[in-house]
């Protein structure tokens, strides 16, 4: 059953497609600096972030923040 979800601006988008996008908008360098996490400055990679992400409301909390901030063009 699918239920409507008119007042989450992040409905239908995934973490993976908003970590995706963030990261071909800012780079890992300048996202990092936006957030600063440890999936973001050693050895970063989708993959990893993601797991970590996964696991640590707090910190996709911060990147949900950034991706509802941010003006992609």
């Amino acid at each position: 059953m699918s239920m409507l979800q008119p007042n989450n601006p992040l409905h239908g988008i995934t973490l993976e497609m908003t970590l995706t996008r963030l990261v071909a908008h800012y780079g890992w360098e300048r996202l990092s600096r936006n957030i600063a996490i440890n999936c973001f400055t050693k050895d970063p990679s989708i993959k990893s972030s993601l797991k970590f992400l996964r696991k640590t409301p707090w910190a996709r909390k911060k990147v949900e923040t950034l991706y509802l901030r941010t003006r992609f063009p």
